[in-house]
């Protein structure tokens, strides 16, 4: 072990939360990650300040499963969260859920501010609802409409705006730095859900045209950048420095604009990771080591388990948890606390991973969700070589057979949570194996 990674500091107070969760940025859209498109030169700092995840997951390849696995530390398929809400929804995301905010409670006060996209209907519907004790923000995307920016505090809500979409992400900021310096000393736990950079993008006023390569939407990922810079300074100006871990995220990868960074599919994109595998710094001065890497593997679930056990909380009694505490792999670059990762798209299990291996059982083509593997044509993926561009099924028929039961176990699991039949039921019904060689085939 290096000395730098020997001498991390044992946290001597409650940390601070800070998760900066931004909607639909690509793995290559930043430097820290491979990106070199569009300047970031906050997140270079803030990763050189810390500890970056390589083989990080969102807790979906979508935005609202996503936003609910990184809240609750569960696949969103507990929560009935698994499809991306949109204006005539009625549903919300069960009060019942446990979310970071309210695991967090008393000892943290907590604020979600930015974009929520886990419910609008019903008179329940806002964060202060789910253990939040503000919410400045938009109910969804900044592309669904009739829109509002809403503020609600434990009494209720306080106002509502017509959202000026340029200045919008400032704004969030704004109301965030607010937040910050109204809390006195007691821990907090602070979600910036910017709503940037999904499509459209909406540059604000001295970043139009600032990115040489990649139009509005590198624009808006220098705003972002720039934001995680003015977050950094005000920490310090505050003395907080020190005594707040700051995450950056995203809650899936680019959707129709955006870097995958050569990873395999985008935003919506079965079990490949251009969907699922997103950018993930952690930096806490004196405690997370400076200028790590790891490729352990780590998902948003886990932010949950992590920030209990670091704010010496006990977890939620009575939860099922999928998250693990990823603890020692930011503070003593550890070992991945998974076996494996579950991948879904919407109910489906499509994807396994672990740390070694990727198994894909289904991909989007033209009109079809199709399974591959009943085609002939299993996806086994060897993680250490990027891309997911050829499978290894044929060079290790064991590996496959294991990770092909890994997945089975999941289906199996997970199939009593579902809320609508499988798309898939017809196919594993109905499609004929075309010429499986017999080392391929499923137990």
């Amino acid at each position: 072990m290096s000395a730098s990674l020997a001498h991390a500091a044992t946290p001597t107070r409650a940390p601070n939360f800070i998760v900066i969760y931004c909607d639909d940025l690509g793995y290559g859209d930043i430097g820290p990650m491979g990106g070199r498109d569009i300047p970031t030169p906050h997140l270079d700092r803030m990763a050189r300040e810390g500890m970056t995840l390589t083989d990080y997951y969102a807790p979906a390849n979508v935005c609202t499963p996503s936003r609910a696995g990184l809240l609750t530390g569960r696949y969103p398929i507990r929560s009935g969260m698994s499809k991306v809400l949109n204006t005539g929804d009625t549903r919300v995301m069960p009060q019942s859920e446990v979310t970071i905010a309210k695991a967090l409670k008393p000892a943290y006060t907590s604020a979600l501010i930015g974009k929520w996209h886990l419910g609008h209907s019903g008179p329940a519907w806002a964060p202060t609802n789910y253990g939040f004790d503000l919410f400045y923000g938009l109910p969804y995307s900044h592309d669904i409409s009739p829109l509002k920016v809403y503020e609600f505090d434990k009494t209720g809500q306080r106002g509502e705006w017509e959202p000026d979409f340029p200045r919008l992400q400032q704004q969030f900021y704004t109301r965030a730095e607010r937040f910050l310096e109204e809390q006195q000393g007691k821990p907090f736990f602070l979600e910036l859900a910017l709503s940037s950079p999904h499509l459209p993008n909406y540059p604000a006023p001295g970043f139009e045209q600032k990115s040489l390569h990649a139009g509005a939407y590198g624009d808006t990922v220098m705003e972002i950048d720039s934001i995680v810079g003015r977050l950094m300074e005000k920490l310090k100006r505050l003395g907080l420095d020190r005594d707040t871990l700051v995450i950056f995220s995203s809650d899936n990868g680019p959707w129709f604009e955006g870097s995958t960074g050569g990873l395999r599919q985008r935003k919506g994109g079965a079990g490949f990771d251009g969907g699922y595998r997103v950018p993930f710094i952690a930096r806490w001065p004196g405690h997370i080591p400076a200028n790590q890497r790891s490729d352990a593997i780590a998902m948003g679930t886990d932010l949950l388990p992590t920030f209990c056990a670091l704010a010496g909380v006990a977890p939620p009694q009575g939860v099922e948890l999928d998250g693990k505490d990823i603890g020692p792999v930011l503070l003593r670059k550890a070992a991945t606390p998974h076996d494996e990762l579950v991948l879904f798209q919407g109910e489906e299990v499509v994807g396994i991973r672990t740390q070694k291996w990727k198994y894909v059982n289904a991909d989007l083509y033209q009109d079809y969700f199709i399974l591959l593997d009943k085609r002939g044509y299993p996806q086994l993926y060897d993680m250490s070589r990027p891309g997911e561009q050829y499978s290894v099924a044929s060079l290790h028929p064991d590996i496959l057979k294991a990770m092909q039961a890994r997945l089975a176990r999941a289906v199996a699991r997970f199939n009593p949570l579902r809320t609508a039949p499988s798309p898939l039921d017809k196919q594993r019904a109905g499609v004929k194996e075309r010429h499986v060689p017999e080392q391929w085939r499923s137990e």
